[in-house]
């Protein structure tokens, strides 16, 4: 009986149960999203740093986990000394630059020889190597993202670039230049942001990064196959508080439009809730309608949250390819968890109002 009661009090308003409802879908759908975004960009960056295929990475000093922050303080010439370390088959030294210009996108200068020593080469869809200075390759998914096809010139940097071939994506960035050219063009003579360590094995790694760190005392060395354990949120600054306040919001949000839709259903129901007392109907039995009404609106917002999601990742991933988003299943099911809990917190003060409500009063209510 009490189940049929909940049905057709949340279909007696089907406007105000789809507000609601959608309400929390939107707050599901923001916690996802957000999650997935930060998640999604750390792994893709662990991903196609490891992808390089570099056994060991060297950068300055107080580098940070990301290559494209390092700047370019270190001289080409340590490379030298890095080839001279046991182990080591190749060193390869990499200027990094940032290109701010429509988005975010890391811009690597390569020695082409010592960057395929180290990574293995690039596979190619179209076009070849890099020759000359003005030469640039691009990645499937750059190329994909902006419609970029081989011979084609790209603006970048304030200088115009000849797109000489079309890569596999992840060797970490999604342009390559030469080296000697992003020096030129960043004024890094003979300066390099980072070098990558091929060791002649790669159970050597460890001991090569120890002789690393003694060559180069303060310097980060980092073996790249680490890096998916260290993108958490927890190991970049104030990322884990831009999440949590992003959840915080969200609560926020479904708690109060659940606190006014539950609020407007006591108010209107005012006499229903006077027959239900006059026949005999505890204030717990009144409490648990209401509350049971709010977890059947916050399950439908909470399952309409995630397929909202997972509609918007596939949207974004068509206009935007090189944005990874990751949604997993334990980040939907606490998302649900957190929409449930929000609502039903909304729904405490209609709940205790309902049953306070004095049968003779209610009854006479207009």
């Amino acid at each position: 009986m009490i189940r049929y009661m909940i049905l057709q009090n949340v279909l007696h308003r089907p406007l105000r149960t789809f507000i609601t409802a959608i309400a929390v879908a939107v707050e599901v759908t923001l916690v996802i999203m957000v999650v997935g975004l930060t998640t999604g960009l750390l792994q893709d960056y662990a991903k196609r740093t490891e992808g390089i295929g570099a056994d060991v990475m060297v950068q300055p000093p107080s580098s940070s986990l990301f290559m494209n922050f390092g700047g370019a303080p270190m001289p080409v010439s340590i490379a030298d000394k890095l080839q001279r370390l046991d182990y080591v088959q190749a060193v390869s030294p990499v200027l990094i630059s940032l290109n701010s210009v429509a988005a975010l996108e890391n811009i690597f200068g390569i020695d082409p020889e010592s960057f395929r020593a180290v990574s293995g080469g690039f596979v190619f869809y179209s076009g070849h190597e890099l020759q000359g200075p003005n030469d640039i390759l691009v990645d499937d998914i750059y190329a994909k993202g902006k419609n970029v096809k081989v011979g084609q010139t790209l603006h970048i940097l304030a200088h115009d670039f000849h797109v000489a071939g079309i890569v596999e994506h992840g060797k970490s960035a999604r342009l390559f230049v030469l080296l000697s050219t992003l020096q030129e063009m960043t004024g890094a003579h003979d300066k390099a942001s980072i070098f990558l360590i091929k060791c002649d094995r790669s159970n050597h790694a460890a001991a090569v990064a120890e002789e690393a760190k003694q060559l180069l005392p303060g310097y980060e060395v980092r073996q790249p196959k680490d890096l998916m354990a260290l993108m958490t949120s927890s190991n970049v600054p104030y990322l884990g508080t831009f999440i949590n306040v992003m959840i915080s919001i969200a609560v926020i949000v479904g708690f109060l439009v659940t606190f006014l839709s539950m609020y407007t259903t006591v108010i209107e129901r005012t006499r229903e809730i006077g027959v239900l007392k006059s026949l005999g109907a505890s204030k717990s039995y009144i409490v648990r309608i209401i509350l049971s009404e709010t977890t059947l609106l916050c399950l439908v917002g909470s399952v309409a949250g995630v397929g909202l999601s997972f509609a918007l990742r596939a949207i974004i991933h068509n206009l935007h390819p090189s944005l990874p988003i990751q949604i997993t299943y334990a980040w939907t099911v606490r998302a649900g968890l957190i929409a449930i809990a929000g609502g039903l917190l909304g729904s405490c003060y209609p709940a205790w109002i309902a049953s306070r409500k004095d049968p003779v009063e209610a009854l006479a209510y207009e």
